[in-house]
Order: structure tokens, then C-alpha cells, then sequence
């Protein structure tokens, strides 16, 4: 399964902290070796304030070894610090700790009345809030996740977008929201930094690449949110394959986000639509990247190969049981994807045999039988079955005009998102054009 393991790549563009879950769940898997893993989860917490846990592994990788001293000594250094860090911002803390207070903060949407405020009456000071950043941070280096995010948003109650350290507090609360696996509040932080992103370009000082790097980051943070967010399947469709910057930043730097979109499309049944586009995507990067998830797709919707699909089919589910991401979709997902399998096969073969059906289901005639009867009683096919001569016969399924016209809005968002970004390029080009011809 190690071929098939994604953590070392991911690993790349999330934040250390987000990395420990991954880590664990690898363990629990036994695909690694464990000591290799204990010494990959030690040094990350060597660059941590997580001292208590850097101990614990260390004694299980060397249980005959004394702790270090100076393991010792930082644990004391990192108490004495978060002390001194606490007292700077004492009257922030003291208004934290008062919900009448901050229901009141959170009804003044302007940061200069909501300074004037905090300034006459609890001593507060603007330079406060870099030393309320910084103990958030501690916090969070600490792994004290749920204290650093409301730190974190106090700093957004006051800071303006256009204050430095504004990206970096949105960030760390994303992050530390994710971790506390408070899912809503993860996806108000993800909808709020994909909106900063967006509508600040001039914030990354006219770098494409680090533009770039930001939503790479943000694609893979993301994930944890779309995983366990009960809108999260849909919103990662609108997000990696509608959005052209997101689709462009998937296939420029992390074509191996494809397994996730490919995942989410096929447990949406309501967006079936979505396939087509998505079938394109990966026959593009086909060149770059594959996996069985990937090329059950390919099997089945470019080269009709029912067999080949059956055994990548069987391969995505041990895909999916040692994945992080997509273990809890493990039982959908192998679902669905026999209905396309069934569905595409309908398309072709108006009567079908149902042992030769169950074959390319992975699974025998009594199950294949029961599971097509089930389909039709939920009314999400139209066949009947011939019991005395072991056939399902099909009848006519014609696309309904709400599925026509859902297909079409989104052909035309993709398309008009598209020629948008083209002639803001254009434009952009033509003023730098003329700036160059006036300086010169």
C-alpha cells in the first residue's frame, strides 16, 4: 500500500501540526515501519512546544535512555515564556473571558469603534494585539488548540484586512479549527481565506508563485474540512473543478488532488454532471499522475473497459480503507461506483444477464439480483427483471430537463469564469504595455 500512500506529499504543503493525524492514522494502518514513524513524529515535535509528547515518543523509541536534559530544561523556558506572554495581554485576556463584552465587540463591524471602545474602558492598546498574536501562536506550538482559536478571533474582531499580520491570523485560526475538529467554524475560516486570497493578489507583491503556493496550501487544508463538513462532498466539487484558479493550481502543483475530486464525485450522486468535466481533467493529467481511483474512471467512461474498471474497482477499496481522507466513505463509494459500472454497461446493452452483471460487480448472482431489485424499488432505474431467465431488461432512460439544464449552467460558469480571467489578462497586458512605452 506504500505505492499508493499519499503523506509524504501532502506532508509538502500542510502546516506540522496538521501533519500528526495523518501520522497517526498510518501507524494504526501498520504500513510503515513503527519506528520510522515514531522518528518522523519526534522530529516534528522537535521544532513544536509539545515537550510532554516529545517525551512520551522519545521513551518508546528509547526506553533504556534517560530524557535528555535539555529536553528538560526548554519544557521549563516554554512555561516561563507562555507566563510572560500571558501577562503583556492581560486586559485583552480579562475581555476574552467576558461573553457580554465580546457579544458586543462582535456587533461593531468597524475596528476603530471597536478600538475606541476597548481603549477607554479595559486599558487596551493597539500594540497588543502583535503580543496576543504571538501567545496565540505559542499556544498553538504548544497544542493547545481551542485556547489559540479564540486568541485568533478576537485578533480578526479587531485587526483590518490590510493590517500585516492578518493572512498569518487567518491561517493559524483555520488550522487551529481544523484540529479542534469544530468543522463549522473550519468552513467559515476556509470561505473567508479563499475570499482574502482572491480579492487581494496585490497582497503577495505581484508574485504569481506565491499566489500560487496559497491556494496549493489552501487545497490541501481544505481536505480535512471537505472530508467530515456535511457539506463538504459538494462544496469540493465547486471548489477544485468550477473555480479555474483552483483547477489550474491542482494541475500546475498537486495533480494527486485528483484522487479526492474523483472520490467526491462519485459518492454525489446529485452531481453526476460533474463527471464529464472531471473525465477531461484526468485525461490530462493522466501524464503526471495516476491511481486506481483515477483510472476506474478512465476504465469505464473513456475506453468502456467493464473489466479493467471491475479490477481497479477492487483496488479502490484497499485505496480507501488505508487513506486518511476517505476511509468513512469507504461503503458509499463502492456503492456508487457499481451503479456507474451498472449504469454505463444499461447504456450499451438494452438486456443483460445478471451472472455476467454480478461478475463485472464483484459479486454473485443472489447479491447482484437483490441489489438491482432494491435500485428499482428506489425508483432510480427503469428495468425489470426476467427471474426465469436470469435477465434484466432496460427500459428507456431519458435525461430529465432539470439534469439538461444543470449541465449547461455549469458548462457555461466554467466557460464564462474562463473568458473572464482571459481578458483581465489582456487588460492587465496592455497597461503594462503603456506604462513601459511612458517610462521609456
Amino acid at each position: 500500500m506504500a505505492k499508493f500512500d499519499l503523506t509524504s506529499k501532502m506532508g509538502q504543503y500542510l502546516d506540522r501540526h496538521l501533519v500528526f493525524p495523518l501520522l497517526e492514522f498510518l501507524s494504526a494502518k501498520g504500513i510503515y515501519n513503527e519506528t520510522e514513524l515514531l522518528k518522523a513524529k519526534l522530529d516534528i515535535l522537535s521544532k513544536t512546544n509539545m515537550i510532554d509528547y516529545a517525551i512520551d515518543i522519545r521513551k518508546q523509541l528509547y526506553p533504556d535512555e534517560e530524557i535528555p536534559d535539555d529536553l528538560k530544561q526548554r519544557r521549563n523556558h516554554v512555561v516561563s515564556q507562555l507566563q510572560e506572554l500571558q501577562q503583556e495581554v492581560e486586559p485583552i485576556l480579562t475581555v476574552i473571558t467576558d461573553e457580554e463584552v465580546m457579544k458586543n465587540m462582535e456587533s461593531m463591524r468597524d475596528s476603530k469603534t471597536l478600538i475606541n471602545f476597548l481603549s477607554k474602558d479595559y486599558k487596551f492598546e493597539i500594540e497588543m494585539i502583535d503580543s496576543l498574536h504571538k501567545l496565540a501562536k505559542y499556544r498553538y506550538e504548544c497544542g493547545n488548540y481551542s485556547v489559540s482559536t479564540s486568541y485568533l478571533y478576537f485578533c480578526l474582531l479587531v485587526l483590518p484586512p490590510n493590517d500585516k499580520n492578518y493572512l498569518s491570523v487567518l491561517w493559524g485560526k483555520f488550522a487551529s479549527e481544523i484540529l479542534y475538529q469544530n468543522w463549522d467554524s473550519a468552513l467559515e475560516d476556509l470561505n473567508k481565506l479563499r475570499e482574502y486570497i482572491d480579492s487581494n493578489p496585490n497582497q503577495f507583491s505581484g508574485n504569481s508563485l506565491h499566489l500560487l503556493q496559497q491556494r496549493t496550501w489552501l487545497i490541501h487544508w481544505s481536505l480535512f474540512v471537505f472530508f467530515n463538513h456535511a457539506m463538504g462532498r459538494e462544496l469540493i466539487i465547486e471548489m477544485f473543478l468550477y473555480k479555474p484558479h483552483y483547477l489550474n493550481a491542482i494541475q500546475t502543483m498537486c495533480p494527486h488532488i485528483l484522487r479526492y475530486l474523483a472520490t467526491a464525485v462519485i459518492i454525489n450522486r446529485g452531481r453526476r454532471s460533474a463527471l464529464k468535466d472531471l473525465v477531461k481533467v484526468i485525461q490530462q493529467e493522466s501524464y503526471t499522475y495516476r491511481d486506481p481511483i483515477t483510472e476506474f474512471l478512465e476504465h469505464l467512461y473513456v475506453n468502456f473497459d467493464f473489466d479493467g474498471a471491475r479490477q481497479k474497482l477492487h483496488e479502490c477499496q484497499t485505496v480507501l480503507l488505508n487513506d486518511f481522507f476517505l476511509i468513512s466513505c469507504l461503503d458509499e463509494f463502492v456503492e456508487n461506483a457499481r451503479l456507474m459500472i451498472f449504469e454505463t454497461f444499461c447504456r450499451i446493452h438494452q438486456c443483460i444477464s445478471i451472472s455476467m452483471l454480478a461478475e463485472k460487480l464483484n459479486m454473485n448472482p443472489d447479491e447482484a439480483e437483490c441489489w438491482i431489485v432494491n435500485l428499482i424499488r428506489n425508483a432510480r432505474l427503469d428495468a425489470k427483471i426476467d427471474s426465469k431467465l436470469g435477465h434484466v431488461v432496460m427500459g428507456a432512460q431519458p435525461l430529465s430537463p432539470y439534469q439538461q439544464l444543470i449541465e449547461k449552467i455549469d458548462s457555461l460558469s466554467v466557460r464564462s469564469e474562463t473568458l473572464c480571467g482571459l481578458i483581465d489578462r489582456k487588460l492587465r497586458a496592455k497597461t503594462d504595455t503603456r506604462w513601459v512605452n511612458q517610462d521609456f
